[in-house]
């Protein structure tokens, strides 16, 4: 998939999010009636698809030359360079020079538990302020 992405990238920034998000809306996943991305050939058949719908021709062979693949594999060693285990990747970060600068939430539904810590370690409230509501309000999971 990120090949392809690449591909559609070349062609505008625009078109290759667009892609990104057709293929979010056409992967499985489990309780799904209809999967559509199960295995390569599903996404070759939804990338034909998608560049049809967009008037854009999706040659054979979409990277011939290996430049996508290279873009591709520089992006994975920049990840692993920098820590990235697993996407999405989300950190809460504290403008504070004290204590943790950061911290990766793993599980999201910890999220808004360990947004609330950092405020607190920075000596700040969870509270709204009078008069003020909540920026985020917390899911019921």
């Amino acid at each position: 998939m990120a090949i392809l992405e690449r591909y559609f990238d070349n062609k505008s920034k625009k078109i290759g999010d667009e892609f990104r998000d057709y293929c979010f809306r056409h992967q499985a996943y489990p309780g799904k009636d209809t999967p559509y991305i199960n295995n390569p050939e599903d996404l070759r058949q939804q990338a034909e698809k998608f560049a049809a719908a967009h008037k854009i021709a999706l040659p054979l062979v979409i990277d011939p030359q290996g430049k996508l693949q290279a873009k591709v594999e520089a992006d994975l060693n920049l990840g692993i360079a920098v820590g990235i285990e697993h996407t999405p990747t989300i950190y809460v970060v504290s403008d504070q020079t004290q204590g943790k600068p950061f911290v990766e939430v793993v599980d999201r539904r910890n999220l808004y538990s360990q947004i609330d810590e950092m405020i607190a370690e920075a000596g700040g409230t969870t509270k709204p302020l009078p008069g003020k509501k909540r920026a985020v309000t917390k899911p019921s999971i």
